[in-house]
């Protein structure tokens, strides 16, 4: 009982909690009652430490990274990962070998098909050397070849071969994965651009007319306008980072209405109220902005008199709760539906664009049941509401 005692004398002393003590303790025991599950733990565990750097594609650092704990998932002396174009990493014993490892894997990447190679391939003059043999496997994604697993050693019997084709399958899994995140990438930057496009024509012209109507009127207004203006498209138009931070947006939200307001006069009223807590929190970039002018585009510029806006954020605990309100002409909760389900014959105008588009990449990044929720109806004004958890792995500024 000794050893075991001495285990949470020295844990308690480092400040480990008495509960989280017992765990590990537990979790020991339970991991030695079977030779078979405690392989099958560290198994999963290595294979766990090599999975993060190949999400990040086949890349030479990405390869450094998990050919460690690919060897010993393969219990080989030495593997070598290559690229389609190159050696990416040899890693292990009989570092010589290196300089060939890519010319090994030259027919794999040429066909696809796996080599077992023996020693009038792997030629070697050292006796010491243990490495014999290789088994070279294909790498693959979209049932492309993209690069190369091989594991070497004395010897290469059917389960070293099997063994190279099932980490290799797991390995092209990943690399699967990595591109998901790639195209998951491309399509918000694209959804952005697109927001881009829609805010370009029709608020730039807009805008610039107003201001021209101040430029003899009042110069000093005109020259305020201007500078909004700048800034506004300075914000909307820049090119790094996915989220920006919630107060950010309303920063450039104030812009968009100031010059809105200059437009409609009296006409368009504005009522804002916002927690300070919320104001740090990361949100996706430009998600706000096209909900705001949605509610000027299509709520008020048809209705006559005077349209009123309402936007709220608030602290709700773990999560922050936004909302944008008009009085305007609303819209048909029908026609809506089709809208935020994607309809090609709806969307393909400018009309509800923005919604779609921001509903889209709440649901990316946050979750299905992080959409928008939308209560309309003709006639009856609009009101969009958004629920954002304050933290969330990935998301970020």
């Amino acid at each position: 009982m000794e050893p075991l005692l001495a285990v949470p004398v020295v844990l308690v002393l480092l400040g480990v909690p008495s509960v989280v003590l017992w765990r590990m303790l537990r979790g020991r025991r339970e991991l030695g009652t079977s030779p078979a599950e405690r392989a099958t733990f560290e198994t999963l565990h290595t294979a766990s430490l090599a999975a993060p750097p190949l999400r990040a594609g086949l890349t030479a650092a990405g390869a450094l990274k998990a050919s460690r704990y690919l060897r010993e998932l393969l219990g080989s002396p030495a593997i070598a990962i290559t690229s389609g174009e190159e050696l990416l990493v040899y890693d292990g014993a009989g570092e010589h070998h290196a300089h060939d490892a890519f010319a090994h894997a030259a027919e794999t990447l040429r066909d696809g098909r796996i080599q077992v190679l023996g020693p009038e391939a792997v030629a070697c003059d050292l006796p010491e050397c243990p490495v014999r043999y290789a088994v070279v496997v294909p790498l693959t994604t979209d049932e492309r070849v993209v690069g190369s697993l091989a594991a070497y050693g004395g010897h290469a019997s059917a389960g070293l071969v099997r063994a190279t084709q099932e980490v290799a399958t797991w390995v092209d899994s990943q690399l699967e994965l990595a591109e998901l995140d790639r195209s998951r990438t491309l399509l918000i930057e694209a959804e952005v651009r697109a927001l881009r496009a829609q805010i370009s024509p029709h608020f730039i012209y807009n805008s610039l007319t107003t201001i021209a109507s101040f430029v003899r009127t009042d110069p000093e207004r005109a020259r305020e306008l201007l500078l909004d203006f700048a800034d506004f498209t300075r914000y909307s138009f820049r090119r790094h980072g996915d989220f920006t931070t919630l107060a950010e947006e309303l920063r450039s939200i104030d812009r968009y209405l100031t010059l809105e307001r200059a437009r409609f006069g009296d006409h368009l009223l504005v009522t804002l109220r916002i927690a300070p807590e919320v104001l740090p929190v990361a949100v996706p970039f430009l998600c706000l902005q096209p909900l705001v002018e949605n509610a000027v585009r299509h709520g008020l510029e048809g209705k006559p008199g005077v349209g009123h806006i309402t936007i709220i954020a608030e602290d709700a605990g773990a999560e922050c709760r936004i909302s944008v309100e008009d009085d305007g002409i609303g819209m048909d909760p029908e026609r809506l539906r089709r809208i935020l389900a994607g309809d090609p014959d709806e969307r393909s105008g400018t009309s509800g664009v923005g919604l779609a588009n921001v509903d889209e990449r709440l649901r990316q990044v946050y979750g299905d049941e992080y959409g928008l929720v939308v209560e309309t109806a003709l006639g009856a004004g609009a009101k969009v509401s958004v629920r954002l958890p304050k933290y969330r792995q990935g998301v970020s500024v």
